[in-house]
């Protein structure tokens, strides 16, 4: 029997926060993870663990433990995607109200996202999780894709995880490299937000036909990257989209370091 540890990867919490007027468990904060992420991940014999946040009735309060204390036990961090980065995050105030984003769960995640890159352990963001590395490396977003960019290709349905398009990698780029040599793929798009200016030390990685940002890197020492697309939605084999195992497993070695 083997007694080697597994890699622990920590898993950041979606929040869903108690409705006004509502009864039962809909008057309590919910914090809970995509099963298929979780599933993508494990699939390489990885524990997973999602990241609690510290709220009460939807605010950041302090306890005892500390996300730092996650950063320092996990091995690494996913950023998994949800809710709207809020545009207060990077400064600007929502067009819409309906874009308002999720204050508290930015919060939550730039906090925790900050602990991990400061020890330097490897971070991979998904959809929003890269929406939320460009904007903590001071960068912005566009709030919504088809009103500031029209004539886009189709970023999101109502076809969800069955909506998808190519992307490009950039020569010479770390995914160019991980998947050895490969130019691209098609992939699972479900966003209408997207990076409008890229922030300090963020290489861009992939893009769509229409130039919209689909992948990205730190330039820093240490493993931060994040895709636009949802790689655990890549299961459908009849509409060609890309492995994205060479992804997982340069995570995951940097995990292991």
């Amino acid at each position: 029997m083997s007694t080697r540890r597994p890699v622990h990867i920590g898993l950041s919490a979606r929040l869903f926060h108690p409705e006004q007027g509502s009864r039962g468990i809909k008057t309590k904060t919910l914090q809970v993870l995509e099963q298929s992420v979780a599933h993508w991940v494990m699939a390489r014999d990885v524990l997973v663990l999602m990241i609690p946040s510290i709220t009460r009735d939807g605010s950041l309060m302090r306890s005892d433990i500390r996300l730092r204390d996650y950063a320092e036990f996990l091995d690494g961090l996913i950023l998994q995607g949800g809710a709207d980065v809020s545009p207060q995050a990077y400064n600007e105030e929502p067009l819409r109200k309906e874009w308002a984003g999720d204050p508290v769960r930015d919060a939550y995640e730039l906090e925790l996202l900050h602990e991990f890159m400061e020890i330097g352990k490897p971070v991979l963001g998904i959809c929003r999780g890269m929406q939320l590395i460009n904007v903590a490396l001071g960068g912005t977003l566009y709030q919504d894709l088809p009103s500031q960019r029209p004539g886009l290709v189709a970023h999101e349905s109502e076809g969800y995880d069955r909506n998808s398009h190519p992307v490009t990698f950039t020569p010479d780029g770390r995914l160019n490299e991980w998947f050895a040599g490969q130019a691209g793929g098609r992939v699972v798009s479900i966003h209408h937000q997207g990076i409008n200016r890229p922030g300090k030390d963020v290489q861009i990685e992939a893009l769509s036909e229409d130039g919209v940002v689909e992948a990205i890197s730190c330039q820093r020492p240490g493993f931060v990257c994040g895709v636009q697309w949802h790689p655990e939605f890549h299961t459908h084999p009849e509409d060609e989209l890309l492995d994205c195992g060479p992804l997982l497993e340069a995570f995951l070695a940097a995990a292991k370091v």
